[in-house]
């Protein structure tokens, strides 16, 4: 079977919200073995909302609309669905009372409108919204399935996986499973390079790599009739890509950089303090995102002006004056102070030119030094990079918690 999802919204067209709805469902349906061949977006508009869905009746087995299920005059999904499916509406008292419920626990009133929520086609399959007010639903018609999801993020993604994903079970066609194997300290092209040939010749599982900033990684995805036959298809391949690629891995269906770094530094009982100029506390935002970071982070000092490095991190006034705030020397004294002023197991220094003024012939836009201190052993490694100051951030932060985890672990 092959699905086409339709967002409803004009605040989508106009670039004013992303459509994370639409990722999220297309890689639920991959998992489910049914096929995305086109995704839509259409403004609140009938007549064009109409000829999207028309359109979308004559080439696929199962539409997904996202939006369009509120109580406002332009909220038009179910009615016009109903329309081009024949299908009537009618009042689902269960979804109003919950409606009401919902409006009388936060002490506010409902308004009439909101009753246009608990409107759905008749004989749909309702999908309970426990995390908004709109229902979504679910029904057949002409021989195609069509499901309705509210639009808001954190109401589609739930409803998705709970309720219209366990509803498309019976169709799936097979299984597909994905790994995931991240790499950072590699371009996509080298690592390209490198899996040429098992790119060339494997089918399933098949391999491809994709960009991130500053990192990148190869996806492998094999199908199979259930998700034990597909991870005894992924496994000889996954090992091979690990081998191949060798220390730029940083991990297999991992979530990012400084969950692989925590993890290391938990598992070894160690701590972390960090020290940043250019960065200007990305690096400590990043270790923080992590939920549980506090087994582990003591904390950072942002130390862009001189005098707080001197002054609180001890780098010595006559680095400064010989050979720049810029420079190996300052990054290695950033990072041991900072973990000897903390008292952490392990420091972190970070000094550069982000951009996009400030730069020298000698010492460019996208100069910067990172150092790692641990025991009395520095790590240190020089980085230069283009294409922007939040690009040159970005990259300077994973460079540090890729030399904690090369060095350290």
């Amino acid at each position: 079977m092959n699905a086409e999802l339709i967002a409803v919204g004009t605040e989508i067209l106009l670039g004013d919200i992303v459509n994370t709805d639409a990722q999220v469902i297309s890689q639920g349906l991959s998992e489910l073995g049914i096929n995305v061949f086109y995704q839509t977006v259409v403004g609140d508009n009938p007549a064009r909302l109409r000829h999207v869905i028309e359109t979308a009746r004559d080439r696929a087995d199962i539409i997904i609309t996202t939006g369009g299920l509120g109580p406002t005059l332009d909220d038009l999904t179910k009615e016009t669905l109903a329309t081009v499916f024949g299908r009537k509406m009618a009042l689902h008292q269960p979804s109003l009372d919950r409606i009401k419920d919902f409006f009388q626990t936060i002490g506010r009133e409902m308004t009439p409108n909101n009753e246009k929520q608990a409107w759905l086609p008749e004989g749909c399959t309702v999908f309970v919204n426990e995390w908004g007010t709109a229902p979504g639903c679910a029904f057949e018609a002409y021989g195609k399935h069509v499901i309705m999801l509210p639009g808001p993020p954190r109401e589609c993604e739930p409803m998705w996986k709970q309720c219209a994903m366990p509803y498309l079970y019976p169709f799936a066609g097979g299984c597909i499973v994905s790994r995931n194997v991240r790499v950072f300290g590699l371009g996509e092209s080298n690592m390209e390079t490198i899996l040429h040939d098992m790119m060339e010749n494997s089918t399933n599982p098949t391999i491809a790599p994709y960009a991130k900033t500053s990192e990148c990684f190869a996806r492998v995805t094999a199908k199979a009739e259930t998700p034990e036959e597909c991870e005894k298809l992924l496994e000889p391949v996954v090992e091979k890509i690990c081998d191949l690629l060798g220390d730029d891995v940083y991990g297999v269906d991992v979530d990012s950089l400084e969950q692989v770094m925590g993890d290391g530094l938990r598992a070894r009982g160690m701590t972390l303090a960090v020290a940043e100029s250019c960065t200007g506390g990305l690096l400590s935002k990043r270790i923080t995102d992590v939920p549980g970071c506090s087994d582990y982070y003591l904390g950072g000092v942002c130390s862009y002006a001189n005098e707080v490095k001197m002054n609180v991190l001890g780098v010595k006034k006559e680095t400064l004056d010989t050979v720049g705030a810029v420079s190996p020397e300052v990054a290695e004294q950033m990072a041991e102070g900072v973990a000897k002023a903390l008292g952490a197991d392990v420091g972190v220094g970070i000094t550069g030119v982000a951009g996009p003024g400030g730069g020298t012939e000698e010492k460019p836009v996208g100069l910067v030094y990172i150092s790692v201190w641990c025991k009395g052993q520095h790590y240190t490694r020089k980085m230069k990079s283009t294409n922007g100051r939040d690009r040159v951030r970005m990259q300077a932060a994973s460079t540090a918690l890729d030399l904690i985890r090369r060095n350290i672990f």
